[in-house]
């Protein structure tokens, strides 16, 4: 899953340490374990940001909006547990009476529905409405930006069906009955057949692009803005640049729900709001601010002032996260991997480390997947002449532009002339940032152009070819413990989120067979070492650079109850978070 922009790094090296599990809690500070809350009063939570990203559940794949919206408004067949550490990484049943009963070979899940369960209008959720909410995966011209498991995986043949004809006037009924006979349901129950053995596919489907959706109610586009709740919250009013209010959906039976505990009357988002004012705003834990939560983090240059006073030990936390930062190149734009190689071997990966918060940042980065994967993790090896202290070889970077020259004069001369654009989160930190990595390249003959883009257009921007820069960042977190969520997600069209536009490099063809021949490998020791070996086909291919393997800081009012960090997604648990009184 997408790693919000707001507060990216920009480093690499190898890992120095492996982590014991994905989004553990540790480090200093409290670690805050799910207790038994009281309902009643008003959360709030505070960004930078102009709006969620999507809160169409098919669209929404940013980790912390994915916390919001499944703790408060989208259910789905199965949830990650509520609870801090390694247990949050467990799964449960959530729509679903159990978490799914598969056939002998994986390839085929079923599910049923248990009763009670409601939209916020009171109407039953069936399983037509599951189905239905899964068939707008496949509409990709409206549904954009979500993750996209059930193309990969359903038994539909390639470019068969392009989602129901409320979204695509042109799917006939022809193509409607394979996705049917894909997506079929009986009664109750719902029955996935895959074209590929999913050992883990219940796992899959905790993600919000399997909620349910009532057909009457898509409006398309607009159902971004205004979707139909199936949890205990719904929308109340919802104006992008200023505030988002969630109030208790009235329909929701706790009965139905053995997950969510929705203590409070109503959840408000604040948006738009500078990174220092709501740092400034949670250090002095005044008036509401005592029940509110930051959802972007702690700005660097507050890191030592909260984390070396004791008075806010109680109301702080410090820990690794899921995700990993990287910078996609933009291969269509930058194909010469001399060019590739010389950036990152100019990069001052200290100097960025330093300007994002220091040891706070986490490690750096050897590759793409996350030392707590451990079957699938294995030391990168990175690009020859790489200082191992984060120090820029700048003398090799030449020597790579000289190599370039020659090899690639077309991509030489647009990056030593009119120059490579690079997109990042357009916020006070990467202003800084931004500035390092235009020095560092600069040394080594490269122009980099800055191209901040607002925080929540960031990841819709980036995403469509025609707006994509040469170079962007990002951070990628496993949905779920298995790095066919990460390789091929990231580095392959068959995924859902390839920044590198890299199908048309020479060296793209053997890798794709590589991922669809990890993908169906069924003995999971042998996949993981598939896994390893095409992240290191990456690496040497230079697709994109490691940052970080990351840690977040986060601070709350001292109102709050339930402040731990939901491992599967590196957030809040938004949904759990309770006011004392």
């Amino acid at each position: 899953m997408k790693l919000r922009s707001y507060k990216f790094l920009g480093v690499a090296i190898a890992a120095s340490l492996v982590i014991a599990a994905c989004g553990s809690d540790g480090g200093s500070g409290s670690i805050n374990k799910a207790t038994k809350g009281k309902p009643g009063g008003t959360v709030y939570i505070l960004t930078q940001g102009e709006q969620i990203t999507h809160l169409d559940p098919q669209r929404n794949y940013t980790g912390s909006d994915l916390a919001f919206a499944a703790s408060t408004m989208h259910r789905t067949l199965t949830s990650y547990k509520y609870a801090a550490g390694g247990e949050g990484s467990e799964i449960e049943a959530d729509l679903a009476t159990d978490t799914g009963t598969a056939s002998e070979d994986a390839k085929t899940w079923s599910f049923t529905l248990r009763d009670g369960s409601t939209f916020e209008d009171g109407t039953a959720i069936t399983c037509a409405d599951v189905a239905y909410g899964v068939s707008r995966t496949f509409a990709q011209e409206v549904i954009t930006d979500g993750p996209t498991y059930a193309i990969s995986y359903l038994d539909i043949p390639e470019g068969g069906y392009s989602g129901p004809v409320e979204l695509n006037a042109a799917t006939t009924a022809e193509e409607q009955a394979l996705f049917d006979s894909a997506v079929a349901c009986e009664d109750k129950t719902i029955t996935f057949r895959l074209k590929v053995p999913v050992a883990d596919f219940n796992v899959a489907v905790t993600l919000l692009s399997f909620s349910p959706v009532p057909k009457a109610s898509d409006t398309g586009e607009g159902y971004d803005t205004a979707p139909v709740s199936s949890g205990p919250y719904k929308i109340e009013s919802y104006t992008p640049g200023d505030s988002l209010v969630l109030v208790r959906n009235e329909n929701w039976d706790k009965d139905s729900d053995p997950i969510r505990n929705a203590y409070p009357d109503s959840i408000v988002y604040k948006f738009a709001l500078e990174g220092a004012v709501i740092d400034e705003r949670m250090i002095a834990d005044n008036g509401d601010d005592q029940t509110a939560v930051s959802s972007d983090g702690i700005l660097p240059e507050n890191l030592l002032t909260i984390f070396d006073d004791p008075k806010f030990e109680s109301r702080r936390q410090d820990g690794y996260d899921p995700y990993v930062t990287y910078t996609a190149f933009n291969v269509k734009q930058v194909s010469c991997l001399e060019i590739r190689q010389a950036v990152w071997l100019a990069l001052d990966r200290e100097a960025l480390r330093t300007a994002a918060g220091g040891p706070y940042t986490g490690d750096f980065a050897d590759g793409f997947i996350k030392p707590a994967l451990a079957e699938d993790y294995a030391p990168g090896k990175l690009v020859e002449g790489l200082n191992v202290d984060g120090t820029p070889n700048t003398e090799a970077a030449i020597a790579k532009m000289a190599e370039a020259k020659t090899a690639c004069p077309d991509i030489y001369e647009l990056a030593t002339g009119e120059g490579l654009k690079f997109d990042h989160g357009d916020t006070p930190t990467w202003a800084k940032l931004v500035a390092i990595w235009i020095e560092s390249l600069k040394a080594a003959g490269i122009v980099l152009n800055s191209n901040p883009i607002e925080p929540s257009a960031y990841y819709p921007t980036i995403m469509d070819p025609e707006t994509q820069g040469s170079m962007s960042r990002s951070g990628w977190g496993p949905d779920w413990a298995n790095a066919s969520t990460v390789i091929p997600e990231l580095f392959c069209d068959c995924g859902g989120f390839n920044l590198s536009q890299n199908s048309a490099d020479p060296a793209y063809a053997e890798f794709e067979a590589g991922v669809q021949a990890a993908r169906a490998e069924t003995n999971r020791g042998k996949q993981g070492k598939m896994w390893q070996e095409l992240n290191q086909y990456v690496l040497d291919q230079v697709w994109a650079i490691p940052g970080s393997f990351t840690k977040a800081q986060d601070i709350w009012g001292s109102k709050l109850g339930n402040t731990y960090r939901w491992g599967p997604y590196g957030s809040f648990n938004f949904g759990d978070l309770f006011v004392n009184s």
